[in-house]
């Protein structure tokens, strides 16, 4: 990995980051990349998130969602399931 990282390259490497896969150098550069960029914080935030709902949904598939869950996301859900017959 280059001594820099962009924002396409940082996405490359998320899976690898959460995986803890990275090599020591290449996370600090990853790090580093973090520590300046605003933009991918978010990202980083908001893919975290939707790993841990991802994961929350099919706990109990009949029960009810997350109590954090954004209600235009459940909307969305319960709009696009077949109908129950």
């Amino acid at each position: 990995m280059s001594r820099t990282l962009t924002c396409r390259d940082f996405i490359e490497f998320l899976d690898a980051y959460l995986e803890e896969e990275l090599p020591a150098d290449e996370r600090e550069v990853f790090e580093s990349h973090l520590s300046i960029c605003p933009w991918c914080v978010d990202y980083l935030a908001s893919y975290r998130e939707t790993i841990r709902l991802g994961k929350a949904a099919f706990t109990d598939p009949d029960g009810p969602p997350p109590a954090d869950a954004p209600p235009e996301l459940v909307r969305a859900i319960l709009e696009a399931l077949p109908a129950r017959r």
